[in-house]
C-alpha cells in the first residue's frame, strides 16, 4: 500500500512538474517578447533553459533534502532518456528515410554535448562533485550561453536564422494570449511555484519507493524521475515531426542535454557536494555511448532502423536496472 501512494506521489509530482516548467516557458517567452528579445534568441534562452527546469527543480529538492543519488540519476537518466527514447522515438516516427539533423549540429554542438559528458566524468574521479566542480560546471554554462547567442545574433546579422532555433517552431503547441507584462510575470511565478511543489512530491515519493522496494536512490533517479522529466521532451519532438521540422528532435535534445550537466549538475553540486558511487560510472559510460551513437556516422539524418536500435538499446538498460 505505501508503495502504492508513494508512486501515486510521484506520479502527482511529474504532472506539477510538467505544467511548471509549461507554465513557466510560457511566461518567460511572453516577458522576453514584451522587453523586445529577438525571437532566435529566446530560443536558446529562455525556452532552452525553460525545458530543463522540472529537471531542475527536483534536483534542487533532492540536494536540499541531501538525497544526492537522485540528482545524478535524474541527470544521467535524463540524458540517455533524450537520446534512447526522444530521438529514438522520433526518428521511428519520422516522415521519409529518419530524422533530419544539420551538418552544424553534427560538427558544433554534439561535440560539446560529448565534451560536458566526459568533464562530468572527470569531476567524478575523485568521488565526488564538489561545490567547486559545480562553480566551474556554473561558469560553462555562463560561458555556453553567452557563446550561443552571440552565435544567434550573428545569424540574425547575416540573415542566416535557421528553422530550429525558432521559438516559434519550438513552442509551436502553444497559443500565446499573454499580453501584459504584469500577466507574463504572474505565469513565470506560478510555473516557480508548481515547480517548487511538482519537486517535493517527486522527490518524496521516490525516496519512499526507494525504501520500501529496497532499490537505489540512483536507479529510480534513472528509471522514474529521468525519464518522467523526459516527456516534456518527447511530446516537443513528436509534435515538431508532426509540422515537418524533423530537426528540431535533435537539436533540441542535444540542448537539453547540456544545460542538464552544466546548469542543473552545476547548481546541485554548488549547493551540495555530491558522492558519486562506483556504480555511478557504468551508467557515465553508457550515456556517453548513446551520445557516440549520434555523433558517428550520421551527417544529415538519423536512418529509421537506429531509430529503433536507440530505443530498443533504451529498453534493455532500463530492464537490466530492473533485473
Amino acid at each position: 500500500m505505501e508503495s502504492i501512494l508513494a508512486s501515486g506521489l510521484v506520479i502527482a509530482g511529474l504532472i506539477i512538474l510538467c505544467l511548471g516548467g509549461y507554465t513557466l516557458v510560457l511566461g518567460g517567452v511572453a516577458l522576453a517578447r514584451k522587453l523586445q528579445i529577438s525571437s532566435m534568441v529566446i530560443g536558446l534562452t529562455v525556452v532552452a533553459y525553460g525545458t530543463s527546469t522540472p529537471e531542475l527543480a527536483a534536483s534542487i529538492t533532492a540536494a536540499i533534502d541531501s538525497h544526492t543519488d537522485l540528482i545524478l540519476g535524474n541527470i544521467v537518466g535524463s540524458n540517455i532518456s533524450n537520446i534512447g527514447m526522444v530521438i529514438g522515438i522520433s526518428a521511428m516516427l519520422a516522415v521519409g528515410a529518419g530524422l533530419g539533423i544539420r551538418k552544424r549540429t553534427v560538427r558544433r554542438w554534439l561535440p560539446i554535448m560529448i565534451f560536458v559528458s566526459v568533464l562530468l566524468v572527470l569531476f567524478s574521479l575523485d568521488g565526488e562533485i564538489s561545490q567547486i566542480d559545480g562553480m566551474i560546471l556554473i561558469a560553462g554554462l555562463i560561458i555556453f550561453t553567452v557563446y550561443i547567442v552571440r552565435t544567434a545574433k550573428r545569424q540574425e546579422a547575416v540573415g542566416d536564422v535557421v528553422e530550429d532555433e525558432d521559438p516559434e517552431i519550438h513552442m509551436s503547441f502553444i497559443r500565446f494570449t499573454i499580453n501584459t507584462v504584469p500577466r507574463a510575470i504572474l505565469c513565470v511565478c506560478v510555473g516557480a511555484f508548481l515547480l517548487f511543489v511538482g519537486g517535493g512530491f517527486t522527490v518524496d515519493g521516490a525516496v519512499a519507493i526507494s525504501e520500501n522496494l529496497g532499490i537505489s536512490q540512483l536507479v529510480i533517479g534513472v528509471v522514474i524521475v529521468a525519464i518522467g522529466t523526459s516527456l516534456p521532451e518527447l511530446v516537443t519532438s513528436v509534435i515538431a515531426i508532426r509540422k515537418g521540422q524533423m530537426d528540431i528532435g535533435v537539436g533540441n535534445i542535444i540542448g537539453s542535454n547540456i544545460y542538464n550537466i552544466l546548469l542543473i549538475g552545476g547548481i546541485a553540486a554548488t549547493i551540495i557536494g555530491i558522492p558519486v558511487s562506483s556504480d555511478t560510472f557504468s551508467h557515465y559510460y553508457i550515456m556517453i555511448a548513446f551520445s557516440l551513437v549520434l555523433f558517428v556516422g550520421f551527417r544529415k539524418y538519423i536512418p529509421k532502423p537506429v531509430g529503433v536500435g536507440l530505443a530498443a538499446a533504451f529498453v534493455i538498460y532500463l530492464g537490466s536496472l530492473l533485473v
